[in-house]
């Protein structure tokens, strides 16, 4: 784009759980992108799900969200020939709301799901991260899995349910988890992030108990086996030809790496680099790529194993839109690796307007 500044939009907030964990990645990328190279404009996500233009992560942060009437409330205007965003009051927006690519920063539904990805889609505009498919697959744990046993990746034993089948035959799901799985085991909404709505049940109590905390969250639940063994997480970053970072350890503090484990100071920490054998180094690696492009994710992505005692690796789950803060680990791991934060960014806009212009190759129809 010669020497014009690149035109960013920094989308963060919405309507997940994850809202106020997207406000702090979006906090640290504002921080540090890079000025020279970038004009960015921002917009807020509120929980009702209106786009607020102009507001700064850190002052919603600090205030929370304005009152709808206190900044404009926008929309994007799905024109594949002129994409732009306009004020629903009528009021200029700069550069008459045109952009050249946005970077969500939203984690969890209605972000990382592939539903803004769709609307972004239909608009024809590039950006960061995943399209479509990828990020579905990436947020239902339950789609996730089949597509990652069909690539033979080594998987711990679950079982996934609706939750009105639950709530119709409760006795018969029950047994069915107690007749594959045991005690103890994990119960997880199938489309959520953060370990929001994430149980460790160790008898039948505490495993009714975590079905229904699950069941408030989604209409699908996804009940996985212990697996007794190390957290390990490795990056990818990428489009069709992807690299993975070096693997991190997450030593949490409380029995699993919970909501309060992840974002709450009590004390649980990472290790970069994970101190592991080259060998398993390398297979981390390997597999984090093969989920990559299982899922067909592109830009980001965050893959999570469990490696046991004998070195046996279990994939766990890809993220396709990681906490990025500055401290979270998808950074740190690619920090450890040899990119900064900031050349991060950069990548990754590269990477989504990348994928956008790869994608303007293909004929849509026959005319």
């Amino acid at each position: 784009m010669g020497d014009q500044k690149i035109r960013v939009v920094l989308l963060f907030g919405g309507r997940s759980g994850e809202h106020e964990v997207s406000l702090n990645s979006a906090q640290s990328v504002f921080k540090a992108i890079d000025r020279n190279r970038y004009q960015i404009e921002t917009i807020g996500i509120n929980k009702q799900g209106q786009w607020l233009w102009g507001l700064q992560p850190q002052d919603v942060l600090d205030k929370g969200f304005p009152e709808t009437d206190q900044a404009p409330q926008v929309t994007l205007v799905v024109d594949p020939s002129n994409p732009r965003f306009i004020a629903l009051d009528g009021r200029p927006l700069p550069d008459d709301g045109k952009f050249d690519v946005i970077f969500p920063v939203l984690h969890g539904p209605y972000g990382e799901d592939g539903t803004l990805q769709g609307l972004l889609e239909m608009a024809n505009v590039p950006y960061v991260g995943s399209g479509v498919l990828g990020s579905s697959l990436g947020m239902d744990k339950d789609r996730m899995k089949v597509v990652f046993l069909e690539k033979q990746l080594p998987l711990a034993r679950y079982v996934t349910f609706l939750r009105s089948d639950y709530f119709k035959e409760s006795e018969s799901c029950i047994a069915d988890i107690e007749t594959k799985l045991g005690y103890p085991c994990f119960v997880k909404p199938a489309n959520l992030g953060s370990s929001v709505g994430i149980s460790k049940a160790h008898h039948r109590s505490e495993l009714i108990e975590a079905l229904n905390v699950a069941a408030a969250f989604d209409r699908k639940l996804v009940v996985e086996e212990n697996i007794t063994g190390r957290e390990i997480e490795v990056a990818v970053l990428g489009n069709d030809d992807p690299k993975a970072s070096l693997p991190g350890e997450i030593l949490p503090a409380e029995e699993f790496y919970s909501y309060e484990a992840k974002y709450s100071d009590i004390g649980s920490s990472l290790k970069i680099p994970a101190p592991l054998d080259e060998s398993v180094v390398k297979q981390l690696q390997g597999m984090a790529i093969d989920a990559f492009r299982a899922v067909e994710a592109s830009g980001l992505s965050r893959v999570d194993f469990f490696v046991t005692d004998e070195n046996q690796i279990f994939l766990n789950e890809i993220n396709t839109l990681p906490g990025f803060t500055e401290i979270s680990m998808y950074p740190k791991l690619w920090g450890a690796t040899g990119i900064h934060y900031s050349n991060l960014i950069d990548h990754l806009i590269d990477l989504g307007i990348e994928r956008f212009q790869d994608k303007q190759n293909s004929k849509i129809s026959r005319d």
